[in-house]
Order: structure tokens, then sequence, then C-alpha cells
């Protein structure tokens, strides 16, 4: 039998030290680009989805369900915005509230989602070309994290009221990447 060299030993036991292993399970989701449209809040027929949810990259009827992220609604004065949960009063049991940040290079480029810095308890005055990272609700409860997403305002139409805009969620628990096709980040 050879005896082993102490390098070898070290070698073995620093190598999976270094490895890219995040304790998470490999993404199953891939990330897709999608075109969404949301009615406002006030305004439009009750059975019109004015919010949207992270987690499925769901539209939300908000007369039927309060599982969503944020809203968008027309302001009494003209403005477009975007109503993070807790604006609307809804408490998250998560001491993380779902949110916007606004990002100021491309739709491409926005890669990954920061962890803090979102808006959440403000209402987000959007404008068309507006770029933003959103974290959504703690729908991971087995790591406690939320899911991401980031979206580009495309257009209004103020005479149905309604904002279109892309989005590209990332629907993988733990995860943050923010491009096409399987994260790995």
């Amino acid at each position: 039998m050879k005896p082993y060299s102490v390098l070898s030993i070290v070698l073995l036991l620093v190598a999976p030290a270094c490895s890219d292993d995040n304790g998470l399970p490999d993404p199953t989701i891939t990330n897709v680009e999608r075109t969404e449209t949301l009615y406002s809040l006030v305004g439009t027929p009750v059975g019109t989805p004015s919010a949207y949810a992270v987690d499925g990259s769901r539209l939300v009827r908000t007369d039927i369900s309060v599982d969503f992220d944020f809203a968008y609604n027309i302001e009494p004065d003209g403005r477009h915005v975007f109503l993070p949960r807790a604006t609307l009063g809804i408490d998250s049991a998560a001491s993380v509230n779902p949110g916007l940040m606004a990002r100021t290079e491309t739709f491409e480029a926005i890669t990954t989602a920061p962890s803090n810095g979102y808006v959440t308890e403000q209402v987000v005055p959007i404008a068309v070309g507006d770029r933003y990272a959103v974290r959504g609700r703690v729908t991971c409860v087995s790591i406690g994290v939320p899911k991401y997403a980031k979206l580009e305002v495309v257009s209004f139409d103020d005479v149905a009221k309604t904002v279109t805009f892309r989005v590209l969620t990332n629907d993988n628990c733990g995860f943050k990447g923010l491009e096409p096709g399987l994260p790995d980040h």
C-alpha cells in the first residue's frame, strides 16, 4: 500500500471547500422573458388583474387574492404607479417585504437581483422605459427566502387604463440570476 503524501491529503480536504456548491438543489425552472399587462386598481372592471406575483409569474385579481407582490394604479393626478403590498396595508408575515428597486442598466444587463435596497412601503411612480429589480414575497418557506424578477415598463394605455411590461422571473428558490435559461446563481 502506498503512503499518501501530506499534500495529496490537504488537496482532498480543500477541494470541496473551493467548490461552487451553494447548498441549494439544482434549478429546475427555466427563466423566460414574458410581456404582461395589468389593469389599474381604480376605474377598471373588478374581474381584470391589477397585481403581479413573482412566484409563478402570475397576474392576480386583487378582489379574490392578496397573494401578489405589487399592484398597478393610475393616481387621481394621472401618475402611473406600482404599489408594493405594504402600501396597500397588506402585512407580510415574513421579515422581508416585497418591493421594487429602480435600475439604470438595460433590461438585458440586469443579471442578478440585489438582496436589499428595495422600496417596500412607498408608491413607486413609473414611466415608459423604467427598469426595476423586483423582490417577491417569501414563498420559499423551507429556506425562508423570496423569489426575484426584473421588469421594464413598455407602454401605457390611458383609455384601457393598463400598463404593459417585460418581465423575467426566477422561480427557483434561493437563486438570484436574472438571465434567460436555468440560473447558475
